[in-house]
């Protein structure tokens, strides 16, 4: 009969046993799974739509492929829906084991989402949604933005707002985390001036009576509005249809005076002034090469949202590539997104200690083209190498 084996015995094997099965390297996949969850229904539809196009067209333009492995992309509707979002997520994350997550238009969904994707320690790479929570003290080593941190278009139009001499301002957000993002990003930035009215509107409001009986009794000498997608569609029509364009000038994000917008009311847009990180007239080949396919894929010129999705395909290409698709080695696909090694549409990003860009903004007005479109045009650049306010709050946890 054997003796019993002593504990030290006992615990020199399960140490053993560990250092065994941390020496078994990550094996490297044969494709890589992506799980696209968008808002592809209601008001939202189009933001969400031009990330997904977007996304599919950098796969597209690799061969199918991202980071040289086959891309297995599936693409789920979140119905801006943060219950809607979060089961999708988990379904995704844990039935379809894709290896990195993208696509929220919506920061209350992002946030939803971010539990089990986290939990199941899935990368995930925003293709728009950066809300100040994961910019700062919820900061995970999990979640990359592949666009911007929400204040930061904001902030560049607070600025020019203030540098353009305007004195009395009036401000609309709908009532999300993102809209009370935005409207503090403004006021960051915007000095020497009062603030005459803060409207925070529902998410689904299409009419805008209410608001615009305000600004007629306010009278500010100019309006900046964040109302992404149908929301804008239908204050700017109702805006410049009340007569209020004569007398206050519009400003907006870039999401609120893009390509979507602009295609949707048109003429009545011309002169509103937008900030974003990207334009489709920003001279780099990159960008040259991508609004050019994008035009011939979808007949329509690319919006920010476009833009972003292609980026967030290319990052995670990029990530693919430079671990050879060893997933299961978090560590080193942390780092291999972290160090972006790709060419960015809008011209060059780095990231920031809790893995946000920092990027330039530029200045951007709705004219007419020499081919008599209307469309964005840009006039100059509000901030270089730009960070967000939240990086000082994030202590960013390891893996």
């Amino acid at each position: 009969m054997k003796a019993p084996m002593s504990l030290a015995l006992l615990r020199r094997s399960a140490a053993a046993l560990a250092i065994s099965l941390l020496a078994v390297p990550a094996l490297a996949a044969d494709q890589v799974k992506i799980g696209l969850l968008s808002t592809l229904s209601g008001p939202g539809a189009g933001l969400g739509i031009d990330i997904r196009d977007g996304f599919q067209l950098a796969v597209k333009l690799n061969g199918g492929k991202l980071g040289g492995l086959p891309a297995e992309v599936t693409v789920a509707d979140d119905q801006a829906s943060p219950d809607v979002g979060r089961q999708t997520a988990d379904r995704l994350v844990k039935r379809d084991k894709v290896d990195f997550m993208t696509g929220i238009v919506f920061s209350n969904v992002m946030l939803a989402v971010g539990a089990p994707t986290f939990a199941a320690k899935t990368f995930y790479i925003s293709a728009n949604a950066g809300p100040s929570q994961l910019a700062g003290e919820q900061c995970n080593p999990y979640f990359f933005s592949a666009s911007y941190q929400n204040d930061n278009m904001h902030e560049a139009v607070g600025k020019t707002v203030a540098d353009k001499g305007y004195k009395r301002v009036a401000l609309i957000a709908p009532n999300y985390p993102a809209g009370k993002d935005a409207l503090a990003g403004f006021k960051r930035y915007y000095k020497g001036g009062e603030i005459v009215s803060e409207s925070y509107t529902p998410l689904n409001l299409l009419d805008y009576g209410a608001e615009l009986s305000k600004l007629r009794a306010a009278r500010p000498d100019a309006v900046y509005i964040f109302l992404p997608g149908g929301l804008g569609i239908n204050f700017i029509k109702q805006f410049v249809g009340a007569g209020l364009s004569k007398d206050m000038t519009l400003f907006g994000p870039g999401f609120s005076g893009d390509e979507d917008v602009i295609k949707a009311v048109g003429t009545p847009m011309l002169g509103m002034f937008n900030t974003s990180q990207w334009a489709h007239d920003l001279d780099n080949p990159a960008n040259k090469k991508f609004v050019a396919a994008f035009e011939k894929e979808y007949g329509r010129l690319p919006t920010l949202y476009a833009a972003q999705g292609y980026d967030a395909a290319q990052l995670i290409g990029a990530a693919v590539r430079d671990t050879k698709g060893k997933f299961d080695d978090k560590a080193a696909v942390q780092k291999a997104l972290k160090a972006a090694r790709f060419d960015s549409v809008r011209g060059g990003f780095k990231f920031n200690s809790n893995q946000f860009p920092i990027q330039d903004y530029y200045l951007r007005v709705i004219t007419q083209d020499s081919r008599g479109r209307v469309t964005n045009r840009t006039i100059g650049t509000v901030f270089k190498n730009h960070a967000d306010a939240y990086v000082g709050q994030c202590k960013m946890p390891g893996l």
